[in-house]
């Protein structure tokens, strides 16, 4: 240790926890922070303010930066707990070697915290669609995991028609899962209704089948001719939001995609699965036709007072800088969007995750919509270009419990081909 580090009671600790000077910080796995119960746990979640920095980043030679992106500074007193009193002491020694000079551990968070329902503890709303390596292992392997009911699932390699992603390496037990199938090359908007059952009957996937999807993120820059090709991670966001349209009611994520997998140890295969079709998807498609908006959506939502159109773009395409897509040339925005912020262009999404690609913690994402004045107490539509961006917005809005939320399926592609609609560049007033 750098130093004798300071350990806190637990009565010191709540009120560090009401202080909002004082930072806290959870070094678990971001599944134990979004509510997962890894250690047996009686209760999930974090302790509300709480930062989310798991010890397992420190492996990672850029970590330091994070501590950046949280406002944390040598200077800002902090508390760190873990899983384990060894877990938070070893967080703060590092943060004491960095020349942090007010760091304190709690160690007693799972022995007096977590069993005392009078001490809050807060978590995502629908955590359980955000799964987490282990818990993709236990299902394959035939157990039943938290959140798991039965045992009919799909799980679904997503890829931007480049099935030598799929066939490189993936998940034992994955089938291939082309964007296209879901969503139309000629305009990049969902398929009709038919179209969409009759793809997802293929893919042995009926309303009430559990779902866990999942992509590889490699590197996509506009160099590429199909740099989606290499953002296959996004591809099964916006998949999951397409089954979710459609009516699929157990839509599940692995937080992070292939790299969490291959991080957590497990090995890939390169087998080929076949998927087993089903005969009926069993409700009538769309069952949840609220979750896409078309044109004339969008447009009566930017004239509402209770709603707002989300452009989850980078700012170089908000302001018209450039189109972001190769196939795009117009520039510009949706006059009245608030902007959503992606981060660096098309395909990256920096602000809507970590660097090892798991979903920022949630809390961070609602507060920098906050502050751009996306509510949950609005109707939220979010685009972007073609839908890929605001589909993984829309995610973390329905991850969050968010009740009034949608996807404006058509985005910057649709509106800025349109006849008759207008488009505005330069920073707004």
């Amino acid at each position: 240790m750098a130093e004798t580090l300071t350990t806190v009671s637990t009565d010191t600790f709540a009120v560090q926890v009401s202080d909002p000077s004082h930072a806290i910080l959870d070094v678990r796995p971001i599944a134990a922070y979004n509510g997962w119960s890894l250690q047996g746990e009686t209760r999930g979640g974090h302790v509300p303010g709480a930062k989310s920095l798991p010890l397992q980043w420190t492996q990672y030679m850029d970590w330091v930066e994070v501590l950046d992106e949280k406002n944390l500074s040598a200077e800002t007193p902090i508390t760190v707990y873990g899983g384990s009193q060894n877990d938070a002491a070893e967080m703060a020694d590092k943060l004491a070697r960095l020349g942090f000079e007010a760091v304190r551990v709690y160690g007693a968070f799972r022995d007096e915290w977590v069993p005392n329902p009078d001490r809050p503890l807060r978590r995502l709303a629908r955590y359980q669609q955000l799964v987490y390596p282990a818990w993709v292992q236990a299902l394959l392997s035939g157990d039943e995991p938290a959140g798991m009911k039965g045992d009919d699932f799909v799980l679904c390699h997503a890829h931007f028609d480049y099935r030598q992603d799929y066939e490189n390496g993936h998940i034992p037990g994955a089938i291939p899962l082309n964007t296209n199938d879901l969503e139309s090359p000629e305009t990049w908007n969902r398929r009709r209704p038919e179209k969409l059952k009759a793809a997802l009957e293929a893919h042995g996937i009926r309303h009430d089948t559990t779902v866990v999807l999942y992509g590889r993120f490699s590197y996509p820059t506009y160099d590429q001719d199909y740099p989606a090709q290499s953002a296959g991670h996004l591809g099964a966001m916006r998949c999951a939001a397409l089954m979710l349209y459609a009516g699929v009611e157990d839509v599940k994520i692995l937080n992070g995609g292939i790299s969490t997998w291959e991080s957590a140890g497990y090995e890939t295969s390169t087998d080929d699965v076949a998927p087993d079709p089903v005969d009926d998807f069993g409700v009538e498609v769309p069952a949840r036709p609220e979750y896409m908006l078309d044109l004339e959506d969008a447009r009566a939502l930017l004239e509402a007072d209770d709603g707002d159109l989300v452009s989850v773009r980078s700012w170089a395409e908000f302001i018209g800088e450039r189109s972001g897509y190769h196939y795009i040339d117009k520039t510009g925005r949706i006059p009245g969007a608030v902007f959503g912020n992606c981060g660096s262009d098309a395909y990256h999404m920096e602000n809507y995750r970590n660097f090892d690609y798991t979903t920022r913690e949630f809390p961070e994402i609602a507060e920098k919509w906050a502050a751009e004045g996306i509510t949950p107490d609005k109707h939220i539509a979010f685009y972007c270009g073609t839908g890929w961006r605001g589909s993984e917005a829309f995610i973390n809005a329905y991850l969050m419990g968010w009740p009034n939320i949608s996807v404006y399926d058509g985005g910057w592609y649709e509106w800025s081909n349109h006849p008759a609609t207008e488009t505005a560049t330069g920073v707004p007033e």
